[in-house]
Order: C-alpha cells, then sequence, then structure tokens
C-alpha cells in the first residue's frame, strides 16, 4: 500500500508541475507573440502593465548574460529540492512544504527553458506605480514559494517536524 502511494504522490506532483510549467511557458508564449514590439499594455492605468522584457540575467538584471551559471545553479538547486521531496512524509501536515517545493522546481525549470531555448527569460508583470522589476509567472512560483517556505519553517512546523530527514530508508 505504501508503494501505492509513493506512486500516486509522484503521479500527482508530475501532473502539477507540467501544468505549472505549461502555464508558465503558455504566458511566455502569447507574450513574445503578441508584444515583441515592446509597447507596453497598461491593465491599471500608472499601476500595473504587461511590458516585454528580455532578461539575460537573473533577479532585477545582476549577472547578465551567465547562462551557464544559472544552469548550473538550477540543476543543483533542482537535486536538493527533488531529494527533500523524496523525504517528505505521506502526510496532510506536510502538504504545503510539499506544495511550496513543487512551486519552486517549476519556477526554475520554466526560468531555465527560457534560458537553453532563447539565451533570455521572458519578463512581462511590471508594477509602474512602484517601479519594481520586470517578472513573470515562474518568478510569481518561486516568490510565493519562498514566502510559504518562509512561514511554514518559522510559524507552523517545529523541529521535530524535520527529523524525516535524518532518518534512513525514507
Amino acid at each position: 500500500m505504501k508503494d501505492k502511494n509513493i506512486t500516486l504522490i509522484w503521479a500527482i506532483r508530475l501532473l502539477a508541475f507540467g501544468v505549472l510549467v505549461l502555464v508558465d511557458q503558455l504566458t511566455k508564449y502569447l507574450v513574445r507573440l503578441h508584444m515583441s514590439d515592446y509597447k507596453p499594455i497598461p491593465l491599471i492605468k500608472d499601476v500595473f502593465e504587461l511590458q516585454y522584457l528580455e532578461n539575460r540575467g537573473a533577479a532585477f538584471g545582476v549577472l547578465q548574460n551567465k547562462i551557464p551559471v544559472f544552469l548550473v545553479v538550477t540543476v543543483i538547486v533542482l537535486c536538493a529540492v527533488i531529494w527533500l521531496m523524496a523525504k517528505i512524509p505521506a502526510k496532510k501536515k506536510y502538504f504545503f512544504l510539499d506544495a511550496s517545493l513543487l512551486l519552486i522546481v517549476s519556477g526554475a525549470v520554466g526560468n531555465m527553458i527560457d534560458r537553453v531555448y532563447f539565451g533570455f527569460v521572458t519578463d512581462f508583470f511590471y508594477f509602474k506605480l512602484i517601479d519594481f522589476p520586470v517578472f513573470n509567472v515562474a518568478d510569481c512560483y518561486v516568490t510565493v514559494s519562498a514566502v510559504l517556505l518562509i512561514i511554514l519553517v518559522v510559524f507552523v512546523y517545529q523541529d521535530e517536524d524535520f527529523l524525516f530527514l535524518k532518518k534512513k530508508g525514507n
């Protein structure tokens, strides 16, 4: 029965991962298709708009044109997160931990796909009101997961909730 549950959990994870990456890639495709003329589309005047940007760096445009660095870091993060996901017990109390790790993986892969195929990440959400850097759906996944992880670690889980990391054969 345990093997059946593990198989089902991984099937659900893979399905959710596929949907999340598909949503990210579809939004980026639509932006590249319809906004490559670089003309912003205001959604809320002077507050929020769609703005096509080819980001060749990381968050806030740092490390411009360092694709090999991003790929290595992404692969390391993916390996660490997948290892951690494999260790998480199949219990309801770990649902949000699992979901946050799934969001990290989906966001990392979504942006990695862009870097490999285009040499840049397609960004398009822009909060003009606060002049926040332009971002995309994959960035939202990573940001939401980071906030969720902080909340879980600081306010929800206790030290003993992470003992599964020390157990062998888990």
